[in-house]
């Protein structure tokens, strides 16, 4: 079997999905191409595990100091190349193209007549998520954005017949160094839709606390109490493992390691997307994460202050998922996502 594997690159959620599905996919002996767009090519990295990629505009959003710009969206929107991005993706060798919410890939799938599945967060926004409607033009919104045959979201709770638990790769196992206890606590922040300088001045208004600041920079640096480092797939997680607690935007994610990490969250949803809100209001109503909208003084001292998190367990639903793929999504979603759900820890 050979698949088509769009990946939406706005934001590293999608792409930490794609390299916890890869493996499972390998291991039912899919062949997987992957395409990814959404982020200059420039952008990306650490992307070896994907050897020859192929990669296409898409489309993104802008924001700036945490909000969503819809003019500047619109400015840098390209209609045309997106059209013939379409048209010239061939996807007649493969057996399914899955989309992470990737447009290119889904509408080259529609338009040839291949079978296609959506596996993304985004579906799950067709539905009304922990007693919050959506808004009506929602559902068709993501449906028209990255259509499908079959729609698979993701969700932390097994509330609906056709969200997945989380797709996390297998938590890493590090070993203790011999002094470990003389370490100082530390708070691990990744705010990157806002304002460097304001992130910085709120952090150091606190100098007790030490915290660690992953951004767009080459090299790390110290600025009194707060570490910047620049991002990297091996030392986050490691930071991630260690820390008394994250501060980040509401991505889901990032935010799912965090709750199976057992790490007390303080999140900020990035003003104007609505996926960020629904993440944000899920997590609130679930007791899972503190929520916050600007960066005010009291906001951080009161969150320090909480008790540290317990780990909220999910299944694993990388096996079902892969397995239900390689039979060529013959039956129905609810009962992958039956089987996902029932997986053990």
């Amino acid at each position: 079997m050979k698949i088509l594997y769009g990946v939406q690159a706005t934001g590293n959620g999608h792409i930490t999905r794609a390299r916890a599905l890869l493996p499972a996919l390998q291991q039912q002996g899919i062949e997987v191409d992957f395409l990814f767009s959404g982020r200059s090519e420039a952008q990306l990295f650490d992307m070896a595990m994907f050897k020859d990629y192929a990669w296409a505009n898409g489309f993104t959003f802008s924001s700036r100091n945490g909000r969503v710009q819809p003019l500047s969206t619109l400015r840098q929107l390209k209609p045309l190349q997106f059209i013939k991005d379409v048209r010239q993706l061939d996807v007649s060798a493969y057996d399914l193209v899955l989309t992470d919410f990737e447009p290119v890939s889904a509408w080259a799938a529609k338009r040839q007549g291949i079978l296609s599945v959506g596996l993304a967060r985004q579906y799950a926004l067709r539905h009304p998520l922990a007693g919050k409607q959506s808004v009506s033009w929602l559902k068709a919104a993501v449906s028209v954005f990255a259509p499908a045959q079959h729609y698979l979201g993701v969700h932390w709770q097994p509330d609906y017949p056709d969200l997945l638990p989380p797709l996390l790769s297998a938590p890493a196992v590090f070993n203790q160094p011999a002094n470990f206890a003389s370490f100082e606590p530390f708070i691990l922040v990744y705010l990157p839709f806002e304002q460097l300088t304001q992130v910085l001045a709120w952090l150091k208004q606190y100098p007790v606390w030490q915290f660690k600041l992953y951004t767009d920079i080459k090299a790390p640096y110290q600025d009194e109490n707060v570490k910047l480092l620049p991002f990297s797939r091996q030392a986050f997680p490691l930071d991630l493992h260690h820390a008394s607690g994250v501060i980040c935007n509401s991505g889901f994610g990032l935010c799912s390691e965090a709750l199976r990490a057992g790490k007390k969250l303080l999140i900020k949803p990035l003003k104007g997307q609505i996926e960020q809100a629904y993440n944000a209001y899920t997590l609130a109503n679930m007791a899972k994460a503190s929520v916050f909208s600007d960066f005010t003084a009291n906001v951080l001292v009161t969150w320090l202050q909480q008790e540290a998190a317990q780990p909220y367990a999910f299944p694993d639903p990388l096996p079902a998922v892969a397995q239900w793929l390689k039979q060529g999504c013959v039956r129905p979603v609810s009962d992958v996502v039956r089987q996902a759900w029932q997986q053990n820890e």
